[in-house]
C-alpha cells in the first residue's frame, strides 16, 4: 500500500511540474494587505512629540528619538556635532559610564546616540527602566575631558586612517562639488577641523541643537498606551525648553555644462566614478514614485541598466548603481562604480550612455514589471524591522505626508506607468549639465579621459585635490635625468641607510611597533634574518589577528585563527622579500626602473619590483618612500600601501620609524617602539 502511495504522489508531481513552463516568469501576485498599526500620539508641554505603535508579535520594544533640525554649517569645527554624538550615552551625570553599561548588558539591550538623536531597544518587561536610561543619558550628558580627548582622537585616527582611501575621497568631493563647501550636505570633517574643537564646543552645540523644539519620539512594541505616556512624560518632561538657532541654507547649483572633475589618486588600482547633477524631489512630489521605479529599473538592482551593462556585459566592474533620494532641503541624483583604471574612459561613456537611454527610451513594461515587483518585496521585508515602523510614522509627521502614505504606498508603485518611469527620468536625470567625478591614478587614466565625447563633443576636465580644491593638471611629463640607471637608484637608497658593507653586515633584525584603531591597540612585531628567514605578527590586544611565517620548510600564513601553506608561487615570491634589505638582491636584476612618479609632492624613481610589487625611492634624499603591491583577492583586485617616513639610525643603519600600511580602506599609522639589530632573533621565530 505505501508503494502504491509512493508511485501516486510521484504522479502527482511529475504532472505538475509538466504544466508549468518555466519558459515564462511567473506572473507578480497581488499586492499584499498592509497592517502598519494605528500610532497613537501625545505632546509634552516642551515641545516633544510622541508617536506610539503597539505591536504584540514579540515581547519587545525599541524607541528612536529624532531631532529633526534643519541641517547647518559647523565651519572650522567641523566634526562638533559627530563628537558631541559619540559622548552622548557615555553614562550620564547620575551614572558611571561602566555601570551604565553593564546595567544595559543585564537587560540584554541596546542604547546608542548620536547628533540627532538616538535609539534604545530590549525586552518589555524592561520597558520602564530602559526609557529611563536612555531619557538619563540625553537629557543629563556627561561630558568630560578625558572622554572627549578618547573620542577626537578615535575621530582623528579614522580620518588619517582613510587620507588613502579613494573611495572616502571620492566621496567627500563628489559631495563638496555638488553642493559646495558651504553647505551642509557639501562640508567636510578634516583633522584640522576635528583639532579646532573643545570640549566647550561640544557643550555648546549640545545646548544650541540637542533641543526638544524639533524633537520626536517613535516607540514600537508591546507596550500598555497609557502606562508609557506616565513613563515618557515622567522622564522626558524635564528637557527644557529649546528651538535651534536659525539657519538660512545656501542653495546649490548644477554645473553649466557636462563635465569630468577629476582628482588625481597615484595609490589608485581602481577610479571611482560617480555621475551626479542636482534635483529637486520631494516625497510629497506627485514624481516621488515614477522616480523611485526610474532609479530601480536604472541602477536599483543587480538587473538594472547599469549593472547590466557596466558588470554583466562590459566586465569593468563588480557593481554599479545609481541613487534618487527625496530630501526636503537638497537632493542629488547618483549613479556610480568602481571599475579598473583601464577602463575608466570607456566606463564613462556606458554611464552617459544609460543616462540618455533611460530619458530617452520607453522602458519595457516587462522590466518595469519586476522593478515594481522586486519593491514591493524589499518594502514587505523591510516590515518585519520595528526601525521602519518608527521611521515610516515619523515620516508622515516630518515630511508632511497624508496619513495614508504608506498604507496605500503599494498601489502608489503599482499605479505607475512607463510613460511615468520617462517623464520622472527626463525631470530629475541632467546629462547636459552632470558632474562626472573621478577619482583614479592620472598617469594611467587621463589620456584616454581626455578624449571622452558626449554629443559629439569632448567632455572637458576640471581638475581638484582631495579636498575638493581646483588645482592645475598633474604633470606627468617629467623624463629621468640622462644617464640614470637602475643600478644608481638602488646603490643611491643603499649608501643612504648606511652603505653595502653596513647592510651586508646585518645577520637578523627585529622590529616592535604600535599602531592605533578605532580605539584599540594593535601591535607589530617584524623579524628577518639573512637566512631568507621571515616573521611578521600583527596583534589586537594580545591575540593575533594576521601572521606571516617563513622558513627553510617553507611558510604559511594565519589570518583569524585559520592557518593556510603557501603554495609554491606564493612562497617563491615571499622569499624574495624576506632579506633584511631586498634592495641588495635587486642589484642582481629582475627589476626595472619604470619612471619618475609624484608622492605627496616629492619627485620618486619608480621601480618595478615584479607584476605584483612596484617601490618608490626619493630622488632627492635616496630613501624608500613607499611600496605598492596589488594583487586579486576573492576575485577582486585589491592593493597594499606601505609608506616609510621617519628615518633613523640604528647601529648604523638608517630605519623608518613610521610605516604606515593599509588594511582594507584604511591607512594605518605604526610607530616604531624598538628596532634590535644582530640580536634577540633566533631560529624557534620561524616555526
Amino acid at each position: 500500500m505505501k508503494k502504491i502511495i509512493t508511485i501516486l504522489f510521484l504522479f502527482a508531481l511529475l504532472v505538475s511540474s509538466a504544466q508549468i513552463d518555466r519558459s515564462k516568469e511567473p506572473k507578480t501576485g497581488p499586492v499584499p494587505e498592509l497592517n502598519l498599526g494605528v500610532p497613537q500620539s501625545f505632546e509634552l508641554s516642551n515641545g516633544l512629540k510622541v508617536i506610539v505603535v503597539k505591536n504584540t508579535k514579540l515581547p519587545r520594544v525599541s524607541f528612536t528619538l529624532t531631532i529633526d533640525n534643519p541641517p547647518s554649517v559647523e565651519g572650522d569645527k567641523a566634526g562638533v556635532g559627530q563628537l558631541m554624538g559619540s559622548l552622548l550615552g557615555k553614562g550620564s551625570a547620575t551614572i558611571e559610564k561602566d555601570a551604565f553599561n553593564e546595567e544595559v548588558d543585564y537587560m540584554g539591550a541596546f542604547i546608542s546616540f548620536n547628533a540627532s538623536g538616538g535609539f534604545a531597544r530590549g525586552l518589555s518587561k524592561y520597558s520602564g527602566r530602559l526609557l529611563e536610561l536612555m531619557a538619563d543619558a540625553a537629557l543629563n550628558p556627561n561630558f568630560t575631558e578625558e572622554e572627549f580627548k578618547k573620542e577626537q582622537n578615535i575621530l582623528l585616527d579614522g580620518l588619517k586612517s582613510n587620507e588613502k582611501s579613494v573611495s572616502t575621497v571620492s566621496g567627500r568631493v563628489s559631495a563638496a562639488l555638488a553642493y559646495g563647501t558651504n553647505h551642509p550636505y557639501g562640508e567636510f570633517v578634516s583633522q584640522e577641523t576635528v583639532k579646532n574643537v573643545t570640549l566647550a564646543d561640544v557643550q555648546k552645540y549640545y545646548r544650541n541643537y540637542f533641543v526638544p523644539k524639533n524633537a520626536y519620539l517613535a516607540v514600537v512594541g508591546d507596550v500598555d498606551f497609557l502606562k508609557l505616556k506616565q513613563e515618557i512624560t515622567t522622564t522626558f518632561e524635564a528637557w527644557k525648553k529649546g528651538s535651534p538657532p536659525v539657519v538660512s541654507l545656501a542653495i546649490p547649483r548644477d554645473a553649466q555644462y557636462t563635465q569630468i572633475n577629476f582628482v588625481d589618486m597615484p595609490n589608485a588600482v581602481q577610479s571611482e566614478i560617480d555621475v551626479q547633477n542636482i534635483m529637486d524631489l520631494k516625497m510629497t512630489d506627485s514624481e516621488y514614485f515614477p522616480a523611485l521605479l526610474a532609479n530601480k529599473v536604472l541602477g536599483g538592482s543587480f538587473r538594472s541598466y547599469l549593472n547590466a551593462s557596466l558588470r554583466e556585459d562590459k566586465g569593468y566592474t563588480y557593481g554599479a548603481g545609481s541613487r534618487m533620494r527625496a530630501d526636503r532641503y537638497a537632493s542629488r541624483f547618483t549613479a556610480s562604480a568602481s571599475v579598473r583604471n583601464t577602463v575608466t574612459d570607456s566606463a564613462v561613456v556606458v554611464f552617459m550612455g544609460q543616462l540618455e537611454r533611460i530619458k530617452n527610451e520607453k522602458v519595457d513594461a516587462q522590466e518595469l514589471a519586476i522593478a515594481k515587483a522586486e519593491y514591493v518585496g524589499e518594502f514587505v521585508m523591510a516590515l518585519e524591522r520595528p526601525e521602519t515602523i518608527a521611521r515610516y510614522a515619523l515620516n508622515i509627521l516630518t515630511e508632511d505626508l497624508p496619513e495614508d502614505f504608506y498604507t496605500t504606498y503599494l498601489e502608489k508603485i503599482n499605479a505607475v506607468t512607463v510613460d511615468d518611469v520617462q517623464q520622472a527620468a527626463q525631470k530629475f536625470i541632467n546629462t547636459d549639465k552632470a558632474k562626472i567625478v573621478v577619482v583614479g591614478k592620472g598617469s594611467e587614466v587621463l589620456e584616454n579621459l581626455e578624449k571622452v565625447r558626449f554629443k559629439g563633443k569632448t567632455i572637458p576636465i576640471k581638475y581638484y585635490d582631495p579636498y575638493a580644491i581646483a588645482t592645475e593638471k598633474p604633470d606627468y611629463s617629467a623624463d629621468l635625468p640622462e644617464g640614470t640607471t637602475l643600478e644608481a637608484v638602488l646603490n643611491k637608497y643603499i649608501e643612504a641607510i648606511g652603505g653595502k658593507d653596513k647592510l651586508e653586515g646585518v645577520e637578523a633584525y627585529s622590529i616592535l611597533a604600535e599602531a592605533e584603531m578605532q580605539g584599540m591597540k594593535l601591535n607589530l612585531e617584524m623579524k628577518k634574518t639573512s637566512k631568507n628567514q621571515f616573521m611578521q605578527d600583527v596583534k589586537v590586544m594580545g591575540n593575533s589577528m594576521s601572521k606571516q611565517v617563513i622558513n627553510d620548510g617553507g611558510g604559511y600564513m594565519v589570518m583569524q585563527g585559520q592557518r593556510k601553506d603557501m603554495e609554491e608561487e606564493e612562497l617563491k615570491k615571499a622569499r624574495e622579500e624576506s632579506a633584511p634589505f631586498p634592495e641588495l638582491n635587486y642589484l642582481n636584476g629582475g627589476v626595472t626602473l619604470e619612471g619618475i612618479e609624484t608622492i605627496d609632492g616629492k619627485k620618486t624613481y619608480k621601480v618595478k619590483v615584479s607584476d605584483e610589487k612596484t617601490s618608490f625611492y626619493d630622488m632627492e634624499t635616496g630613501l624608500k618612500v613607499k611600496d605598492l603591491t596589488s594583487g586579486e583577492m576573492q576575485g577582486q583586485q585589491m592593493t597594499s600601501t606601505i609608506t616609510y617616513t621617519n628615518y633613523q639610525e640604528v647601529s648604523g643603519i638608517l630605519f623608518p620609524f613610521a610605516i604606515g600600511q593599509t588594511m582594507g580602506p584604511q591607512m594605518l599609522e605604526f610607530i616604531v617602539k624598538e628596532i634590535k639589530v644582530n640580536e634577540g632573533v633566533s631560529d624557534a621565530d620561524f616555526e
